[in-house]
């Protein structure tokens, strides 16, 4: 006679605990050191363009894009409530997203409409890296 029961499939091991061997990132030290990097960028980029000096790089910057001076308060706007955005747990990545936008936006306008490629670097890097940091929260 041939014996006609089939080993059930064990579950794998866990770690006692609860712990899994799988990495954390979100909400981790290194997550929030990112985060509060970011934070502390934007808001110093962001509040000073609201200086309305007129003699102040942005709205020196923000009178050669020819587009007028409310885009400059729009976008100081934008990144200031993207950086408190990005360091609430819930709404990091849309504060990403902004992020993202508004320095995609800086980096064309540096190039294309201004002509001044060299300009372009500082926020090229920063979105290089927001997109690399968003694409890493994402994928663990």
């Amino acid at each position: 006679m041939t014996d006609s029961t089939q080993e059930l499939p064990q579950p794998a091991p866990q770690a006692p605990d609860g712990v899994t061997s799988e990495p954390k990132f979100r909400n981790s030290i290194p997550d929030w050191t990112v985060r509060a990097i970011l934070f502390l960028v934007f808001l110093y980029f962001g509040t000073a363009k609201f200086k309305s000096d007129a003699k102040a790089p942005w709205v020196v910057f923000f009178d050669q894009v020819g587009f007028g001076q409310w885009l400059r308060y729009l976008t100081g706007a934008l990144e200031t409530v993207a950086a408190f955005m990005v360091v609430a747990s819930g709404t990091v990545e849309a504060g990403l997203a902004i992020l993202i936008a508004v320095t995609l936006g800086a980096t064309v306008t540096s190039v294309a409409i201004v002509h001044d490629a060299p300009g372009a670097i500082v926020p090229f890097a920063l979105l290089c890296g927001m997109i690399a940091f968003w694409l890493h929260r994402r994928r663990v």
